[in-house]
This record gives C-alpha cells, sequence and structure tokens, in this order.
C-alpha cells in the first residue's frame, strides 16, 4: 500500500531574557549546577510567581512576525506530571489562551512555496536538566534551567516530507534570530524541535497514530530521523501491525529511533488555571506598538536582495538567512558596489575562514571595509585575483589591511608594459614550437604561453595584459 506523510512541528525556544519567566534568577547558559536558582524557581512553599514582562514583549513580538493573532486575554495555567527536573510537580505554561494563535509561515522546498499554519504559540517555564550517568549508579538533576522563559510553537500537521520540515525549522528560527528574541543555539537547547509524524494510506482524510521524535538537536538529525521513522511505520504497516502512539529518541549512534515513553493526551496533564497568577491583559495599544516596529524580516530581505542587487535566489537565501551576514553583506557592498563579486567572497573566502575558527561573522577580523578594499585592488589591477584569494587567509589570521600585506610581500600586480614586454619576449624565445602551433591556429596554447608567462613573473604580470601584449606579438 503506499502512504501518505503527515508531519507537524512542535518547537520550543528559549527566550533571550535575562532573567527567568517567574523570577529574578539568570537565565543565563552554562552556571556551575543549580547556582542560578531560588525558592520560587526550586517550587519550595510559599513562593509565588511573577510575570517576567520582557517574556511577554518577546512572545507577542515573535506572533506578530509569524503571522498570529495576538490573545488580548490569556492566562496561565499547571501542566501536571511528576519528574525530578520538575520541582514543583507541575509547569506553568498556557493552555486554554495562549498569548498567539492561527499564524503561518512560507518555506519553499524544490522550488515550489507552500504556507504552513502554526495553530499556537504559548509561553512557558523550562523545567531542569536530568544528568544520567553523571555519577556510577546515579542520576543527578541541574536545575539552573528550570523556571526560564519557552515560547512552545505549535504547527498544524501541514508537512509532508523530511525536507519541508527541516525547511519549516530553518525559516522559524531565522526568523527568531532576526528578532533577537532567540538565539537559536541548538547544541545549547535554545531552540529545541520535536517533529510529529503519521502515515495514512493515500486519499484517506483521517490522520494516523501520531509518533512524537525527540532528542534532536541538528536540522540534519531532524532529516534523518523523520526519514528513518518514515521507513520504519512504513515496514511495520506493510507486515500488518499498528503504529502506536509514543514518543521516541533519535539514537544518533546507531542512526535509528527507540521508544521513551508513550505519548500522553493533554487530559493526562490535568491542566487547570494556576491560581498564584491573575489572568493577562494586552491592551490594543500597546500590542500594535510592537507591530509597527518588527526589523525587515528574512523573506521580505531575500526578495529585496535579488530585486535590488540582482542577486540569483540561491544567494540572496544564503546572505539573509542570518541578520549579521545581511548586514555584513550590504556594508561591504555600500563601499564596493559589485553586488554579486561580494556575495562570493563572503559566501566563499569570509564563510570558509569563519567556519575553521567558530567564529561570528560580527567578529570577523577582516571587516567589510578591507573586504572592499582587497576587492578594489583586484578591479584597479594592483593585485590579481588569484593573489587577492592567496592572501585573503592571512588578514583574516592577522588583522592586517590588504594593503600593508601586499607591500610587505610585494605582491604587487605587474602592469608595467615595458616590464612585461621583456618577460613575454625571453618566454616566445624559449617556446618556439608552441608559438609555431598558434600561428597555425591552435589557438589553445595562448594559455600556455600565459601560465609560462605567469610563472616567470612569479604570479605578479597582469593576466589581461599579458593576453593583450601576447596576441600583439603573436599577430
Amino acid at each position: 500500500m503506499t502512504y501518505e506523510v503527515v508531519i507537524g512541528v512542535e518547537v520550543h525556544a528559549q527566550l533571550r531574557t535575562k532573567s527567568k519567566m517567574f523570577c529574578g534568577c539568570s537565565a543565563a547558559f552554562g552556571g556551575s549546577p543549580n547556582s542560578q536558582t531560588c525558592p520560587v524557581c526550586l517550587g519550595l512553599p510559599g513562593s509565588l510567581p511573577v510575570i517576567n514582562k520582557a517574556a511577554v514583549e518577546m512572545a507577542v513580538r515573535a506572533g506578530l512576525a509569524l503571522n498570529c493573532t495576538i490573545g488580548h486575554q490569556n492566562r496561565f495555567a499547571r501542566k501536571n506530571y511528576f519528574y525530578p527536573d520538575l520541582p514543583k510537580g507541575y509547569q506553568i505554561s498556557q493552555y486554554e489562551a495562549p498569548i498567539c494563535e492561527h499564524g503561518w509561515i512560507e518555506i519553499a522546498v524544490g522550488g515550489t512555496k507552500k504556507r504552513v499554519r502554526i495553530r499556537r504559540a504559548h509561553l512557558e517555564e523550562d523545567a531542569g536538566k536530568n544528568l544520567h550517568g553523571a555519577r556510577q549508579g546515579k542520576s543527578l538533576v541541574d536545575l539552573n534551567r528550570a523556571g526560564t522563559p519557552l515560547l512552545e510553537i505549535v504547527t498544524e500537521p501541514d508537512m509532508q516530507s523530511a525536507d519541508e520540515a527541516v525547511a519549516y525549522l530553518k525559516s522559524l528560527r531565522d526568523i527568531l534570530m532576526y528578532l533577537e528574541v532567540c538565539d537559536g543555539n541548538m547544541e545549547e537547547g535554545s531552540f529545541r524541535c520535536e517533529p510529529n509524524l503519521s502515515l495514512r494510506p493515500v486519499g484517506q482524510q483521517t490522520l494516523g497514530i501520531k509518533v512524537e521524535l525527540k532528542n534532536i538537536n541538528s536540522f540534519k538529525f531532524v532529516k534523518d530521523a523523520v526519514d528513518y521513522e518514515i521507513k520504519r511505520q512504513t515496514k511495520v504497516l506493510n507486515e500488518g501491525g499498528s503504529i502506536k502512539q509514543e514518543t521516541r529518541l533519535w539514537n544518533l549512534d546507531r542512526a535509528e529511533t527507540a521508544v521513551m515513553r508513550s505519548k500522553e493526551e493533554a487530559h493526562d496533564y490535568r491542566y487547570f488555571p494556576d491560581p498564584d497568577l491573575v489572568p493577562l491583559r494586552l491592551e490594543t495599544d500597546w500590542v500594535d506598538s510592537f507591530r509597527g516596529n518588527l526589523p525587515e524580516l528574512p523573506a521580505v530581505r531575500t526578495k529585496r536582495f535579488v530585486e535590488k542587487y540582482g542577486l540569483p535566489d540561491y544567494d540572496a537565501g544564503v546572505l539573509t538567512s542570518a541578520k549579521d551576514v545581511a548586514e555584513y553583506f550590504e556594508a561591504s557592498v555600500k563601499l564596493f558596489p559589485q553586488p554579486k563579486t561580494v556575495s562570493n567572497w563572503v559566501m566563499g573566502e569570509l564563510t570558509r575562514e569563519l567556519n575553521v575558527t567558530g567564529t561570528a561573522i560580527g567578529a570577523s577580523p577582516v571587516s567589510p571595509e578591507r573586504l572592499a578594499a582587497l576587492l578594489r585592488m583586484v578591479e584597479n589591477g594592483a593585485v590579481s585575483l588569484k593573489v587577492a584569494r592567496d592572501l585573503f587567509p592571512e588578514m583574516y589570521r592577522t588583522g592586517k589591511p590588504p594593503e600593508q600585506i601586499v607591500h610587505e610581500k610585494g605582491l604587487t600586480q605587474l602592469s608595467d608594459e615595458g616590464a612585461l614586454s621583456r618577460i613575454i619576449d625571453e618566454v616566445l624565445t624559449g617556446n618556439p614550437a608552441q608559438v609555431a602551433q598558434f600561428k597555425q591556429g591552435k589557438q589553445q596554447v595562448l594559455g600556455f604561453l600565459v601560465g609560462q608567462v605567469m610563472k616567470a613573473s612569479g604570479g605578479k604580470a597582469n593576466p589581461g595584459k599579458v593576453n593583450e601584449l601576447l596576441r600583439h606579438k603573436l599577430g
């Protein structure tokens, strides 16, 4: 039987507040275990939560960017379950009245655009972290993360492949990072994604049994896990078995999913309004003040890069995927107004060095000013393109301007016609057979002769001048 894949995604995005959702403890990553806690996030008797206004503001900005309706009347609820990393025995979340609903994101896969609907986005607090195997025969609990503010974003089951799920997640992450409400760090758990997928016979309207996938911290693993789960479920169904509603972990070492627990339904959590938090009312004017101050988002900026700079869709997509990369590109183009050339260098030489050193582009030793200076040197013939590419790593490593490195190493391109003529004459004299072949019509020999001139000049000769003078001397 042929099956149709149906995928929805839940994302937990940690908001970039300085303090936690309901107390003043630091929300920073990396503190020593249990050092960023207080009676509120430890769930001690008598402690009372207070809503973090900055988290609410970030949630509203995210909701507006995701085309959501903002709930002017919303309230917090208690989601009850027992787990060692949940000190209160419940998680403060939102249930019946979320802060954001009914949004959408447009994605593109294989040149086809598709709208993915967002069912809801709600505020909640994070749990702590269990550390298994940290000590022989023991599991430890670090509650530093308990209480950090999360925005849980839930889609409708609108995706039908691993590629669509990855495209959605990348687009969502880019938007949240543009807004500066989430740092998008998947390895640190700031952006956690949980695909939910099911299979159903082609043509059937009823959804199949849903399986949730956890423990995925990269887009590559999202694709691998979803593809694996599609094959696993297809095999089970074709062999006459049935799919169980459960949560499965992605086992990276074995490249397969494994059962974690049965999947809970909403009624299993026994939601009820949190009696310690009053309903939250968001005034229309207050919400509208954020609507008018949203930054240019990735999709809009991508379209502008294509229209304004004449870039291919691919270049524009890469350059606008991160806000700081887009800003670096535009700063460079202002100084050297050849967009495609700048794009090639930013996506090529610069990105290569940044990846090797693990450096953010905002901290690049090669500033837009110095990249533009190097490109101007190529344009005016001071250095060849090859020399420019060779010296770029040294610019990056030392932080020196290109002019200084060229001067120190004597790399200035040779464009003087008198000096070039003397080198060309020596090359022609030393290669009579090739000269004769060229004169007999073998045009490809010119490349050999140009190479010999470049070699004789130590790579400093201006290739354009060399070609021009060679053709003149060869008649």
